[in-house]
């Protein structure tokens, strides 16, 4: 019973981590405008790049992406350590996750989680985060659209995960499941760009911006 509250207590945590929302804060601090104010005023790396600032945006990227990671790190910490079973892992990247979508501290308006999705598949494990990025690499490749190769990614993880018997974890089906939901909320959370795509007004990379 103990390690299902260090679990549940992990989880909480987890989804405080997430909750930060470095797009706001890096925009605030650098003196830029609020990313949920301006362009598809979504607080992710790519909104914060428009607003002229590329190393605002790198940083929000990067950090972003730290939450997921640091997520899954401290659950393997707690694994080894506090007994934990191995399936806590997934489950305090998902949370880390949500932490993003719908942040405590930011009125639960948060970006569209992909780069703290990327942290958290990587963080599970490398092998798993090259195959993925391998797969948004191509579909950006031949797309040009970063919505659609990050749409096509997380469906590919979960999948790439079992067909890889676990790729080196030994509860793959729990992490699966962690990263099927993932993969259903970040394309929930691009329907918005999936209109556009189906009206052909989705933008790509190197066009003229409308």
């Amino acid at each position: 019973m103990e390690s299902v509250w260090i679990g549940l207590m992990g989880m909480v945590l987890s989804y405080a981590l997430g909750s930060l929302s470095f797009a706001v804060m890096i925009s605030r601090l650098m003196g830029l405008a609020d990313p949920r104010s301006f362009g598809s005023k979504n607080p992710g790396a790519t909104n914060v790049l428009r607003s002229g600032s590329k190393l605002a945006a790198i940083l929000t990227l990067v950090l972003d992406a730290l939450k997921g990671v640091v997520a899954v790190f401290a659950a393997f910490y707690a694994v080894q350590h506090w007994s934990l079973s191995n399936a806590w892992v997934a489950w305090f990247g998902l949370a880390a996750f949500f932490g993003h979508l719908y942040p405590v501290f930011f009125k639960f308006k948060g970006g569209k989680g992909v780069a703290t999705a990327a942290g958290v598949i990587f963080a599970l494990q490398p092998v798993l985060g090259l195959a993925t990025m391998a797969s948004f690499a191509i579909v950006l490749f031949f797309s040009r659209m970063v919505s659609l190769a990050s749409m096509v990614a997380a469906v590919f993880a979960p999948a790439y995960l079992l067909l890889g018997n676990g790729v080196a974890w030994r509860e793959p089906a729990q992490a699966a499941a962690a990263l099927f939901v993932m993969a259903a909320f970040l394309i929930w959370r691009h329907r918005a760009n999936i209109d556009r795509m189906l009206k052909g007004e989705e933008s790509r990379l190197g066009s003229p911006k409308r």
